[in-house]
Parts: structure tokens; sequence; C-alpha cells
């Protein structure tokens, strides 16, 4: 860990407050509001502290966007809006050697799709299959009492992947489902999800800090739906570190 990476960590808890008053504190770092990974990102890190894993943990988070994005980025995840920071451009991933994705010089859409068919971005061909194929070694989503509704014509209960595929790990179409609805979210609110559509390849990172602010772990993700070193299990990170 170079003392240069430290300071620019110890400035981002200076300049955006991130005091926190938990044993540990987590710094995420998104790309777009509007980036895939950041809204599965986000809804995991509510679920988390919803199931109250949080009590040695303050979560931060920092994302490209404005503040109509915000507001709705947080309305849809449950992330909480007083600990999310919104920039204007990806100065702070600069500062930190984040990965800005593929850049051939075409813009963020072409180099978006280019890295969604797994150029530039190895894993996410592996993780979008993942989605439609299940997976034994991940837990389910949706519970039997869950309503999905996809794009407003599609509607039906978690029960139904409980009656076709059974229960206790994720189901087949699950996290296809669960993706596509937050694509749709997304989309219907382009304009205030995506500030620039030249940040659509930028990636994030994951920093978890001491009570010290000293950076006990860190990830920096280089592929769409890769924001964590292990998918399966994204947040177990975490739980492995801040341990009683």
């Amino acid at each position: 860990m170079t003392d240069k990476f430290q300071n620019h960590i110890n400035n981002l808890v200076e300049e955006f407050n991130f005091k926190g008053e938990k044993r540990f504190k987590l710094i995420v770092l998104f790309g777009l509001l509007g980036d895939f990974d950041s809204v599965e990102y986000a809804i995991n890190l509510k679920n988390f502290i919803n199931n109250r894993q949080d009590k040695n943990l303050d979560i931060y988070a920092i994302a490209i966007g404005n503040q109509n994005g915000k507001q709705k980025f947080c309305k849809f995840t449950g992330f909480c809006e007083k600990n999310l920071i919104i920039v204007s451009d990806n100065q702070i991933h600069n500062n930190l050697k984040v990965s800005r994705g593929l850049d051939i010089g075409l813009g963020g859409w072409i180099n978006m799709l280019l890295m969604l068919s797994g150029i530039n971005s190895f894993k996410t061909i592996k993780e979008v299959f993942r989605g439609y194929t299940g997976d034994r070694k991940a837990k389910q989503i949706y519970s039997e009492f869950d309503e999905i509704d996809i794009l407003k014509f599609l509607k039906f209960s978690g029960n139904s992947f409980k009656q076709i595929f059974g229960d206790g790990y994720l189901r087949p179409f699950e996290l296809a489902t669960f993706r596509l609805n937050n694509m749709n979210e997304i989309i219907k609110n382009w304009n205030d999800y995506i500030l620039d559509a030249k940040y659509l390849p930028q990636r994030g990172a994951s920093f978890l800090l001491s009570n010290k602010n000293q950076v006990i772990y860190k990830f920096f993700s280089n592929d769409v739906l890769g924001y964590s070193s292990n998918m399966r299990d994204p947040l177990r990170f975490i739980s492995d570190l801040i341990k009683e």
C-alpha cells in the first residue's frame, strides 16, 4: 500500500465527511449511477444492512451522476441517500487508478457494448450465462412471497421459481430476471442515471477501512458485472474481514 494511495483515501474521508462511528467503514466507488454494477451492488448492500449485518460497519458510496439520478437511484435500490455522494466526473476514480474500462476511441456506447460482449471484460460473458443457468453455490434472490413485475407486462410471484426449480440456491433465470428489472429501471430513467455516456465503461472499486482509516482490503473491478472478486457471494469479503 503506497503512501500516495492511502493519502487519497484519507482525503476522501475528510472531503466527504466519511467519519463513521463503527469499527470499520466501507467506501464503494461506483461508476455511473446507471451502471448495471452500481445498481446491483447497491441493492446487495441494502439487503446486507436490512439483515443487520452492518453493526460494525459504516457504508458509504461515491457515484458519477446528478441529484435527480441520486434520488431515483436510492428510491429504487434502497441505498441510504445521505451516504451516497455524487460527482460530475471520474477524477476520483483516476486518482485511485480505477479501471476506465475499454476505450477504442469511438465513444462510451461502443466501448460498453464491446465490454458486454466480453472484450476487455473477460468475466462478463460467464456472469451473464450464470444469470440464465443458475448456480448451486449461490444464494437465491427471490422468496416465494415476492411479487415480480418485468417490463409492466409480465407479472409473477417468486413462488414460480420454487415450483419449477426448487429453492435454497440461485435458480435458472433468477439472476437474469433480477438484472432485467434493474436494466428496465435504468432505461426508464436514462437521462437522470447516465450523466455522460463517455463514462459508461468506467469501472468501480471497494475499499474496506479500519477505524483509523487504514485500507485493510481493496478490490478494483475490471469487468462489467464484476464488482466483487466473488460474484457468487459478492459481500463475502466483508463478513470475512469484520468478524467479532
